[in-house]
């Protein structure tokens, strides 16, 4: 599961949020195998759709991330839950998207499929209200 500011994220949903409030994202994976799941890291990059085929992936003037955008793990148990947190902020209006990547230090475990069927997370950034 994946929520941004509180709002779990679907393939439907947008979440909004205003420039400049930094924004809580969480990252919750649930091993449902019969073995740990680990070590590997788990990256978010946000980017912009133009809709025609073109991602921008080049926003560090637009984006930032509180702490680190990868967050390292070593393992998930067996049926058990890791949620990972972390925050962003957003220095201009846009409709973003945030692509999460797994990137595996041990290739001996793979990772469950389904993490790799994270749902799209949509943002629209907005001015302030004053």
């Amino acid at each position: 599961d994946i929520l941004v500011d509180g709002k779990l994220c679907d393939c439907d949903i947008v979440v909004n949020c205003q420039v400049g409030d930094p924004i809580p994202l969480e990252v919750k994976l649930t091993n449902w195998s019969k073995h740990s799941v680990g070590p590997f890291a788990l990256t978010v990059t946000p980017y912009q759709d133009y809709q025609n085929g073109v991602h921008n992936y080049e926003l560090q003037d637009v984006i930032t991330f509180v702490g680190s955008n990868t967050f390292y793990i070593d393992a998930v148990k067996p049926t058990k839950d890791s949620v990972y947190f972390g925050s962003l902020l957003f220095l201009y209006t846009g409709d973003f998207y945030l692509n999460i990547k797994f990137h595996e230090d041990n290739c001996s475990r793979e990772l469950p499929l389904s993490w790799f069927c994270l749902p799209s997370v949509h943002i629209r950034a907005t001015e302030p209200m004053v």
